[in-house]
């Protein structure tokens, strides 16, 4: 088959054309034939088939404009399967930046707002602090001034006891001195003295300790708490101790 053939269609060989043009020139010559009378039919006959015979046929045109046609239709479609592969790799381009910068953003004000949530949150506390530290009383350094503070500790801890509970159960013993130490009494024997405004010793004063008080039998506030704690243990309250306890 030739090269140039198309399938489904029948090319006319250089045989079959020479065959049709025999056909057509016999035909011719017997139209001839017929057409012209007398002894010089024969001549005309003659020259007839003689004449060259022009054959056409629209057949192979026809075929050729229908191939490009089809080449034609081809080429588009392909170019517009082309086009919409090519608008659809651009679209989820575009959908997967987009969807990546919404989490970023996202990401970006989540990490904001918990920046601004932490600020608020030390902003307030540092607030908090400044009022707690405006209405924190201010105590005087004096016997006065030690019970008043205490006084406020024990409420903070539950611990009962008066103001003139503590007083005076502190001048019986040590007449106000933070300092003041029994030598002499049967625990000074043992080798523990009593110590302090209310006189404590250090084992008591140690299991009787106020937390948020410093651990220093000789402060007053430390010594206050603790022996009122003691006595709130012993005997309900310091209010009810009128002697050595």
């Amino acid at each position: 088959m030739s090269k140039h053939s198309i399938p489904g269609h029948s090319q006319l060989t250089r045989t079959h054309k020479f065959s049709m043009a025999g056909v057509a020139a016999l035909g011719a010559a017997a139209l001839a034939v017929t057409l012209v009378p007398g002894h010089d039919t024969q001549a005309q006959a003659e020259q007839v088939s003689a004449a060259p015979v022009a054959f056409t046929t629209n057949a192979g045109a026809q075929q050729i404009k229908d191939v490009q046609a089809s080449v034609t239709d081809q080429q588009a479609s392909a170019s517009e399967k082309a086009k919409a592969v090519a608008a659809k790799l651009k679209a989820q381009q575009a959908a997967e930046a987009k969807k990546k910068a919404d989490a970023e953003a996202k990401a970006k004000a989540e990490a904001q707002a918990q920046a601004d949530a932490k600020a608020k949150k030390e902003r307030e506390a540092k607030e908090a602090a400044s009022r707690a530290a405006a209405r924190k009383p201010v105590y005087a350094n004096n016997l006065d001034g030690w019970i008043k503070q205490s006084l406020d500790i024990m409420k903070s801890k539950g611990i009962p006891g008066t103001y003139n509970g503590l007083y005076s159960n502190i001048m019986r013993e040590s007449t106000g001195n933070p300092n003041a130490m029994n030598g002499w009494d049967v625990n000074a024997q043992n080798g523990t003295p009593s110590i302090g405004l209310l006189q404590v010793i250090q084992p008591t004063f140690n299991a009787y300790h106020v937390e948020g008080t410093s651990t220093n039998i000789y402060d007053p506030v430390a010594n206050i708490t603790a022996a009122a704690n003691y006595a709130a243990d012993k005997y309900g309250s310091i209010d009810n101790v009128n002697s050595a306890y």
